[in-house]
């Protein structure tokens, strides 16, 4: 009974989110999202990965909702310091901005999840060559947050293949979705923390982004414990991992998620899947894993017209995850606070 609950809720939620959601009441919302988006990335040539990984690390734990950007008040401990966000979260510096730039056009209006969404959108645009897509507009705003939701149902970067999958279908996501978000995190930098010590995210935006030596450095010295390391990965790809991050060397180095194209969202992440450069185990699964999984690696490593279009319904239906929407919910005026 709880599951067809869960998946009536969600339904619901998905019909009530609709484009040009704000063309009366905040006509400008989505072109001030993307000029602040514009300007910010102008600054941070990182800050597309981050806010990409901003609306992913919000849709996972209760729905896109902004919960994720809440800070701790003294009812509840926010998600900021889960183990998946602490230290490694980026990007909430340029939430602010645009809510404050949206609040002096449209006071009230537009919802921190919107600006989340649409921003994440215009990441994957802007700067980096990725594609678009419409944006369903209508969400409203949590008044709380979930520490324990944001260490237990973000994906980890040590999961298998068939954990990954079990991980999206509980967010009402599919295998296909999980395969094509997993190229999306290549923007994504990663934090080292208590929670596995790595990135936390989805293939597909791994287009773009770094990761720490932290999070992949058993693979190169001690994979699963074995002493040796992780045989997938291609001897001229370990020889150099091993040189940028040596045993007892800086945890905290970056390193790209894709060592060919790191700052173009691209499909290059799936070719380097099957040439053996996945820079962190949730990655290079995909490949060794013979079956459905490989198969799409190998498809999208040879149409990225197919891994764009892919990408941008995937996208659509991770932010249609569990929405609050009206009467539900609250547009704040701080999106930091629960207000």
């Amino acid at each position: 009974m709880s599951y067809v609950f869960f998946f009536f809720f969600l339904s619901v939620g998905r019909c009530q989110l609709q484009t040009g959601f704000y063309a009366s009441s905040c006509p400008n919302a989505e072109s001030i999202v993307k000029s602040e988006v514009s300007k910010a990335t102008q600054q941070d040539s990182r800050l597309p990965a981050s806010l990409i990984r901003l609306h992913f690390h919000d849709c996972f734990v209760q729905g896109c909702d902004a919960s994720v950007l809440l800070d701790d008040t003294s009812s509840f401990t926010g998600e900021k310091t889960a183990g998946p966000n602490n230290n490694s979260l980026r990007g909430f510096e340029v939430i602010d901005t645009i809510k404050t730039s949206l609040e002096s056009s449209c006071k009230g209006v537009v919802s921190c999840a919107d600006i989340l969404a649409i921003a994440a959108r215009d990441s994957s645009l802007l700067q980096t060559g990725g594609p678009s897509w419409d944006v369903r507009l209508g969400r409203r705003d949590s008044t709380t947050a979930s520490l324990s939701g944001a260490n237990s149902q973000i994906p980890s970067p040590a999961f298998t293949v068939n954990q990954l999958i079990s991980a999206f279908t509980a967010k009402g996501l599919s295998a296909e979705d999980m395969f094509t978000l997993s190229g999306k995190c290549k923007l994504i930098r990663v934090a080292s923390g208590s929670y596995g010590n790595g990135i936390y995210g989805y293939a597909g935006a791994h287009t773009i982004g770094q990761a720490k030596c932290s999070s992949f450095s058993g693979r190169l010295f001690n994979n699963s414990g074995s002493g040796q390391p992780d045989p997938s990965i291609r001897q001229g790809f370990l020889k150099s991992l091993q040189s940028a991050c040596p045993q007892g060397g800086d945890a905290t180095a970056l390193q790209p998620l894709d060592v060919a194209t790191a700052t173009t969202f691209d499909n290059q992440y799936y070719s380097n899947l099957l040439l053996g450069r996945g820079l962190l185990n949730s990655d290079q699964v995909l490949s060794t894993t013979v079956g459905t999984a490989r198969n799409f690696v190998k498809a999208y490593s040879s149409d990225q017209s197919k891994f764009f279009s892919n990408f941008a319904g995937s996208m659509i239906n991770m932010g249609n995850i569990s929405p609050l929407t009206t009467p539900n919910g609250i547009i704040r005026s701080n999106c930091r606070v629960p207000s």
